[in-house]
């Protein structure tokens, strides 16, 4: 995996101001509500639940070679510019991207779609200096963008070089219900605007299975009735890095 390089610092007084920032928001904002506020549409009184815990699973087995159907789904679900139109391919935006690796001993090839893991323990929020960086409690991992500097700290603490700076101007594919800014870091939210209008699936996974690979899975892991519960039972499964012990939400088969 290649991972994201860029030398230009934020100013200090941008710092220390968006810093103070922060603090002032924490103080005025119930705990959980300023959260799903500025994160998407969730009503301000409902807050998200920690009996839940969002997970994907992906079965590298059914994941097709040059099949990039994920990837386009996110984009258009979440307006960004695709790395084959962006202007800076290797500034592009790293929301998910797909990975064709070979095991040099046996020579077999494994597709698989890498994307923000969601962590239960998030390195990226740890070494958040505004607390931008946060962790929802139903497990989903995002970040504010009304309080990240762009310091990039949580870009290098990710194993998974898995998050990304906002660069290029934004176009008028923004959507009103997926906040973006330049200067920003951004990754995966696991379509968090559809988790919450109750769609109970993501875009990724939506085009997999309309493509007909069934490759991805995405539901609730607490929730021992659900499809991807069913599955991690059946399946032998994996986390990447799980030397790390981050008790990641993505979990692979076929790896």
């Amino acid at each position: 995996m290649k991972s994201m390089t860029d030398n230009s610092p934020a100013s200090p007084e941008r710092r220390r101001f968006l810093g103070a920032a922060t603090v002032a928001a924490g103080v005025t904002l119930a705990p959980g509500v300023m959260l799903v506020e500025v994160a998407h549409g969730r009503p301000e009184d409902q807050a998200a639940s920690g009996a839940v815990r969002w997970g994907m699973l992906v079965d590298a087995t059914k994941c097709a070679s040059g099949c990039d159907e994920c990837v386009s789904a996110c984009s258009t679900e979440n307006g960004w510019t695709p790395v084959a139109e962006s202007k800076h391919p290797k500034q592009a935006p790293q929301w998910i991207r797909k990975l064709e690796l070979q095991d040099p001993l046996t020579q077999q090839e494994t597709n698989l779609p890498m994307l923000c893991q969601h962590c239960a323990e998030p390195p990226c929020v740890d070494v958040c200096p505004t607390g931008a960086s946060f962790k929802r409690a139903d497990g989903i991992v995002l970040v504010n963008r009304h309080t990240c500097i762009g310091c990039r700290y949580c870009m290098m603490a990710c194993p998974y070089k898995a998050r990304s700076l906002v660069h290029e101007p934004l176009n008028d594919t923004q959507k009103p219900d997926v906040p973006r800014g330049v200067g920003c870091v951004e990754a995966c939210t696991f379509c968090v605007q559809k988790v919450d209008r109750g769609d109970g699936t993501t875009a990724c996974v939506e085009a997999c299975t309309k493509a007909g690979h069934n490759a991805l899975v995405f539901g609730d892991m607490n929730d021992p009735e659900s499809e991807i519960s069913k599955r991690l039972r059946e399946l032998p499964t994996k986390q990447v890095r799980a030397d790390l012990n981050l008790n990641v939400g993505v979990r692979y088969h076929g790896i």
